[in-house]
């Protein structure tokens, strides 16, 4: 709609820069000629290039009627202009929060961009997230070449190691600038991402030129307007696995029981995709949809009645669902600022046996939590080719002198997403779209909650 007036408003995804960008990129001399043409579907991105983040039709008319510019990204990838000359550039990674399949693989494409793209001889990892940055803690730095990274995408895990919590920020800034770190990477969940916002702030405050940029990390994938984060593809694959086993578990005993306990603290993405891709999973509890034991449409009158008339069953339940049985627990938090929950999983298997056990009916339960075996694998090629993207994109992001920003995926395009919009609020699981209502009809099971 060409003739709408659109009102000037400060654009809320916005991403702050260090100043003008006013040294000639060194991948001209790899892509092509300086006098090359390019827009935003060429090798360079302009500033000006923008993703919508609502795009659906009647919305974007709309937002035109109403004479406002719809809501967008700022496009990832490379500047012709860029902020820092790669020769100067000393440039840090840092890894923190939980493990996750495809640490190692962005750490990879981070060094191997900065060095054979830019010409970045001076990289350094940090040992054990924030606490790397603390003097008292005593952690040596790790020199990150390209043959140190070679290989390590083939491991889990992180080589920088990780570790929870944040630390002392003027403290953490102060080790930067001995350090004369002039780019930073963090790469992280929720937790991660709020502590690089405030080292940011702290560098504003200072004045000082250090660009820091985050590269989305968590397998629950609930990081606010990021698609999907790294590492979600490999968990969702691995816990389809162990439904699976649960499933051939239950199968083998008479009134047989599988209950497989996933990640998702607050989300329940990984249990409500892995169920879909297994297929076999009969009951699926997230924290987005309150469930019930009791009652004639409780979940354990359901499981009474599908064992009389199928003789087996499959429950995966997401780490954070019916935290509303733990109300009685002390509140508690641990090191990232994660509300310490109550173990839903031994909950749910203690209330089956007891429900079972006042009926004198014998059932054969078997539980499985295997947390730590999916964090812990290496990144499948999914992961690894999108880890490769992610960390190219962050370098792209930090030497153009670009800041305070993650690098995600939205609408199928890499866009830069602002760090305090990125952990303003947790994605969740809607219970009126796809994905639940696609696990509804997958499973067949009824609304458990005594007031649905």
């Amino acid at each position: 709609m060409p003739n709408a007036k659109k009102t000037k408003v400060q654009d809320p995804m916005a991403i702050q820069t260090l100043g003008d960008p006013r040294v000639k990129s060194p991948l001209l001399r790899i892509r092509g000629s300086e006098d090359d043409e390019y827009d935003c579907s060429g090798v360079f991105v302009e500033d000006a290039c923008r993703i919508l983040i609502d795009v659906e039709m009647a919305e974007v008319r709309n937002q035109w009627k109403n004479g406002h510019e719809p809501e967008s990204f700022e496009a990832a990838g490379p500047r012709r202009m860029i902020f820092f000359d790669p020769v100067k550039v000393k440039a840090a990674i840092l890894t923190a929060g939980g493990l996750c399949p495809g640490l190692n693989d962005v750490i990879r494409s981070l060094v191997l961009t900065m060095h054979f793209r830019y010409g970045v001889r001076n990289i350094f990892g940090i040992r054990y997230g924030y606490q790397g940055l603390v003097p008292r803690f005593g952690h040596d730095l790790i020199e990150l070449t390209p043959g140190y990274v070679s290989d390590i995408h083939q491991f889990g895990g992180s080589v920088l190691s990780s570790s929870r919590g944040m630390y002392d920020v003027p403290e953490m800034v102060d080790a930067l600038e001995r350090l004369n770190i002039s780019v930073l990477f963090t790469i992280g969940g929720d937790g991660t991402l709020r502590g690089a916002s405030r080292i940011v702030e702290e560098i504003g405050r200072r004045n000082l030129k250090i660009a820091v940029v985050g590269v989305p990390k968590t397998i629950d994938n609930d990081i606010n307007l990021v698609a999907r984060s790294f590492g979600f593809e490999t968990a969702v694959a691995t816990a389809a696995e162990v439904i699976k086993a649960a499933h051939t578990e239950a199968l083998g005993a008479p009134w047989g029981i599988g209950v497989v306990k996933l990640m998702g603290r607050e989300s329940g993405f990984i249990a409500a995709t892995a169920s879909l891709a297994q297929g076999e999973a009969n009951y699926v509890l997230i924290p987005e949809s309150d469930f019930d034991f009791d009652g004639p449409g409780g979940l354990l009158a359901e499981l009474e009645n599908r064992l009389k008339n199928r003789g087996h069953a499959v429950i995966v339940v997401a780490e954070g669902a019916g935290q509303k049985f733990f109300q009685s627990q002390p509140e508690a938090f641990d090191a990232s600022g994660n509300r310490k929950q109550g173990d839903i999983g031994r909950y749910l298997c203690d209330r089956v046996r007891e429900y079972f056990q006042a009926k004198n009916v014998e059932i054969n339960l078997k539980y499985m939590d295997p947390s730590y075996l999916i964090r812990s694998q290496p990144a499948n090629a999914t992961d690894r080719v999108y880890c490769g993207f992610l960390g190219q994109k962050a370098v792209h992001a930090a030497m153009a002198g670009k800041t305070n920003l993650v690098i995600g995926t939205w609408n199928n395009h890499y866009v830069h997403v602002p760090i305090p919009k990125a952990v303003a609020s947790r994605k969740k699981v809607h219970t009126d779209g796809v994905l639940w209502r696609s696990v509804l009809e997958a499973t067949g099971q009824p609304p458990l909650a005594a007031e649905a």
